[in-house]
C-alpha cells in the first residue's frame, strides 16, 4: 500500500503546489497526485496553472513518483503533444512519472471551441490517444491517420529509456472495461468495489489500482465542513454532471443544490482521526492499493503535521494501532 498526497492545482498557485510536496516528501506521504485543468470548477477554488510546468519544478524540489490525475489527451491538447510532455517529465523525474489520462470534462476541454462528444466518443477516442502516445515513445517515426487524429512525420528525440506508464481515470463501468483492457493501471476517485472488479475483469488483474479522496482537517468539525462545503461543493454533484457542463459558472450554478449536510457525510472533516482513516480505508476495502488525500482549505501545514503525527502512523501500522484494511 503506498499513501500519496494529492496536490490540487484548482486551490493553489504554483508555488505553493511546490512547497506543499516538499510538506508532504516530509510529512512521510510516498507519492503525489497533481490535478490537470484548464478551469477550476469554481470560482471559489480559484487557481488552474499549466501543470507541465509546475511537474517541471517538481523533479527539483522532490523525489516522490508523480501522476498526472488525470489528463485529456483527446480534444484541448492532440496527443502527440502530451506524448511529448510526458516523455520529458518522465525524464525529469528519473522514471518516476505517470501519466493519468481520463476522457476529460466539458469544463476543460470546451476552451477551443471543439465540439465535446458523448461518452462512447470520448472513451473511443482516449483509446485512439494512447495508441499514438505509446507508438511516439518508441522513438519511431511517426505519420497515421486514424479516426479521430493525424500524426504526420513526428518524432519524439527527447524520451525516457523505459515509456512512462499509462493508468487509465473511471467513473463508470464502459470506462473502468477499457482501463483494464488498455491502462496500465487505474485510476478513480470512487471507493466503488464494482468498479475495480470490472476493471480486473478486463484485464486490470494484478495492476496498480490509485483511488484519491478529499478531507478537510481542522480543529473544529463544524468549521472543516463549512470549508469544505465552500470551497468543493461540487464533490456533492452526481452523475455525469461534472463531465458535461461547460463552465465554472454551471458547475456552481449545480453545485448550490449539494447542502453542508452531504458534504459532511462524503467527507472526513474535523480532528479526529480515526474519522480520516476510515475515509482512506474504504479505498482499500474497494480494492485499491494506493490512496492519495487531497486537504481541502488553508490549513495545509496543521494537516500535514496531522497526518505524520495521527493518521500516516496507523495506516502504515508504525504506532500501538493495529491497522487492519476494513476495520481501520
Amino acid at each position: 500500500m503506498t499513501f500519496g498526497y494529492f496536490l490540487a492545482s484548482e486551490d493553489w498557485e504554483p508555488r505553493e503546489l511546490v512547497r506543499q510536496a516538499v510538506r508532504a516528501q516530509e510529512a512521510g506521504f510516498q507519492a503525489l497526485w497533481i490535478s490537470d485543468h484548464f478551469h477550476p470548477w469554481t470560482d471559489q477554488q480559484g487557481h488552474s496553472s499549466f501543470v507541465w510546468s509546475v511537474i517541471g519544478a517538481l523533479s527539483r524540489e522532490t523525489d516522490l513518483p508523480i501522476t498526472t490525475a488525470v489528463t485529456c489527451p483527446t480534444v484541448r491538447i492532440h496527443p502527440a503533444i502530451i506524448a511529448q510532455a510526458a516523455a520529458t517529465s518522465s525524464v525529469l523525474h528519473g522514471g518516476r512519472f505517470v501519466l493519468g489520462v481520463g476522457s476529460g470534462e466539458a469544463l476543460n476541454e470546451q476552451v477551443t471551441g471543439s465540439p465535446w462528444p458523448l461518452a462512447p466518443t470520448r472513451l473511443a477516442m482516449l483509446e485512439e490517444a494512447v495508441e499514438i502516445m505509446r507508438e511516439l515513445w518508441t522513438g519511431d517515426v511517426v505519420t497515421r491517420a486514424g479516426e479521430h487524429y493525424r500524426v504526420e512525420h513526428a518524432r519524439l528525440y527527447t524520451s525516457p529509456k523505459t515509456p512512462p506508464p499509462v493508468y487509465v481515470s473511471a467513473f463508470a463501468p464502459a470506462a473502468a472495461r477499457l482501463a483494464g483492457r488498455i491502462g496500465d493501471g487505474l485510476i478513480s476517485t470512487i471507493p466503488d468495489a464494482d468498479l475495480v472488479a470490472s476493471f480486473e475483469r478486463a484485464g486490470g488483474v494484478g495492476k496498480p489500482t490509485q483511488g484519491g479522496v478529499k478531507v478537510c482537517y481542522g480543529a473544529e468539525t463544524a468549521e472543516a465542513v463549512g470549508t469544505a462545503y465552500r470551497l468543493w461543493p461540487n464533490e456533492g454533484l452526481p452523475g455525469e454532471l461534472a463531465q458535461v457542463l461547460r463552465t465554472p459558472e454551471h458547475m456552481m450554478q449545480a453545485s448550490s443544490l449539494v447542502t453542508p449536510e452531504q458534504i459532511a457525510a462524503s467527507h472526513a472533516c474535523g480532528p479526529d482521526p480515526g474519522r480520516h482513516v476510515q475515509a482512506i480505508t474504504e479505498y482499500l476495502d474497494a480494492g485499491y492499493r494506493d490512496v492519495f488525500v487531497n486537504q481541502i482549505g488553508p490549513d495545509q501545514d496543521a494537516f500535514f503535521d496531522f497526518y505524520a503525527a495521527e493518521v500516516l502512523p496507523r495506516l502504515k501500522g508504525e504506532d500501538d494501532h493495529e491497522f487492519v484494511p476494513g476495520r481501520g
